[in-house]
């Protein structure tokens, strides 16, 4: 039996969806769509993100088994259910790289670490706290003061020959600490190395207090295809004598929803074998 489920994935910054076709163990991912919120009704884009699903999979909306949301979704009105973002990023992460022992969901407004096992079910997990400048909203905010783009902060990071590292875990102050950069003439890559650095430092760290020590974690979130921050952690891992083995992958910004989706698919398997027994009985 097939079952149709739709993900939504609503962050601080984007709207995530997508479109899954479930069948026992087997899973296709049949549509997906990412919007930047910008100012914009989130509740709106959960909407237009639903309808180009169905509209890309050739269906109505009846043929939607279950639409499952997550992060910020709690209070889509047209939502079969939620599901807490930790467990879905969790699962998600696992689709994407079944390798994945670890999650790392470095979003807009924070982070954490997330031990896993082979079929995305929790461990353990450690989030920074909503201060801490190792945020995308934070990094945003640094790139726009510097007049560099935000595609363009990985590859500048890159280049960096002495990164000046920020201190602070305080964004307000980490913010002071860049302007004072800028005021000395610290080049712009050495800047954002710096970040990339007190950032993937704290990534490391979170690995560390969750028990991940080793094996593959992958980075899900915003910042996940920020080819710096990974190149940082990585860099970090190895100073901190940690054998973790950091990677990214295209679709790593989708985690959540992809994750929402599938439990969506186990959800609603689960529910109608409930009801299968009690007609039966």
């Amino acid at each position: 039996m097939t079952i149709r489920t739709i993900g939504i994935d609503i962050g601080s910054g984007a709207v995530k969806s997508v479109l899954f076709a479930s069948d026992g163990d087997r899973h296709e991912w049949l549509a997906k769509r990412c919007d930047r919120i910008r100012r914009r009704d989130p509740m709106t884009l959960a909407r237009e993100g639903f309808e180009t699903m169905l509209e890309e999979g050739g269906l109505a909306e009846d043929d939607i088994d279950y639409t499952a949301t997550t992060g910020e979704g709690e209070n889509v009105k047209f939502a079969t259910g939620h599901f807490y973002s930790m467990t879905t990023h969790a699962r998600g992460g696992v689709f994407l790289d079944p390798e994945a022992r670890a999650v790392v969901d470095v979003g807009a407004l924070n982070g954490r670490a997330i031990s896993v096992d082979a079929r995305g079910k929790v461990l353990s997990y450690k989030m920074t706290s909503q201060c801490a400048s190792g945020s995308g909203q934070f990094l945003e905010n640094i790139a726009r003061y510097l007049g560099v783009a935000v595609d363009e902060i990985g590859t500048l990071s890159c280049t960096s020959k002495t990164p000046e590292k920020v201190s602070s875990i305080c964004a307000v102050l980490a913010e002071t600490d860049v302007i004072n950069m800028v005021s000395r003439g610290i080049a712009t890559p050495d800047i954002l190395k710096g970040i990339h650095l007190s950032m993937a430092s704290r990534i490391v760290k979170l690995l560390k207090v969750t028990g991940v020590k080793e094996g593959v974690a992958l980075l899900t979130g915003g910042l996940a295809l920020d080819s710096g921050l990974l190149a940082a952690v990585r860099e970090e891992a190895v100073n901190e004598k940690v054998n973790v083995q950091a990677r990214s992958h295209p679709d790593s910004i989708y985690a959540g929803a992809i994750g929402a989706a599938l439990w969506g698919a186990f959800r609603h398997e689960r529910l109608q074998q409930l009801q299968d027994t009690a007609a039966a009985a």
